[in-house]
């Protein structure tokens, strides 16, 4: 049998994807899972709870396709495109449910503030996956980076039928390398008056 939480996950995705994310209920959820209304209270209490569980998923899915040991000759960028697609390789079967939710945050702006921690925490799983630092002020920015990255990525997603997701792939590799040489040309102004210092971290999400 499948666990309470997974029931409950699969449920709440396949209805958002039939019915959008403001028709669903917890109740619907309930009912689709198998589960009662008090039981999937306690495991997720309102529907962002349930996104947010989903993508928590989905970074677990991610996290356990990276390799244990990096490849010393990748750089940081193609360590971090390569995860990002992994992701967008895991969201494929789940488009329908995810052009729900946007849709529904677009026209919500509580709704997209509550889903931000979510993101932000997806954000940090897969700068942490690539080996990039998602803490302090640097990791805040790379992690506001990346989200720009992903969202403008993901416009793209959304319309991408080629199997193997190649039109998808161009515009993360041209969105990355646009981050890359930014923060090369932020790097250079900022060690340019301390030439003789420390150099300093790059904040890129390409890093």
């Amino acid at each position: 049998m499948k666990p309470a939480n997974e029931a409950a996950l699969d449920a709440f995705v396949a209805l958002v994807a039939d019915k959008g994310f403001s028709a669903v209920a917890l109740r619907d959820v309930a009912v689709g899972a198998g589960l009662g209304l008090a039981d999937l209270y306690r495991l997720y209490p309102d529907k962002v709870a349930l996104v947010s569980g989903f993508m928590a998923r989905i970074d677990g899915e991610v996290l356990g396709r990276v390799p244990t040991e990096a490849d010393p000759e990748e750089t940081a960028r193609d360590r971090l495109f390569d995860t990002m697609m992994q992701r967008y390789d895991a969201l494929r079967p789940h488009r329908a449910a995810l052009g729900a939710i946007r849709r529904a945050a677009a026209r919500d702006p509580l709704l997209a503030l509550a889903l931000g921690p979510a993101l932000r925490r997806s954000m940090s799983a897969l700068l942490e996956a690539s080996g990039l630092s998602s803490d302090g002020l640097p990791g805040a920015l790379r992690q506001n980076g990346l989200l720009a990255i992903d969202y403008a990525v993901s416009r793209v997603f959304d319309r991408d039928e080629t199997a193997d997701l190649s039109k998808t792939m161009a515009a993360l590799d041209s969105r990355l390398k646009t981050a890359e040489k930014w923060a090369q040309t932020i790097d250079k102004y900022m060690k340019a008056p301390i030439s003789g210092s420390r150099a300093t971290q790059s904040h890129s999400p390409a890093a």
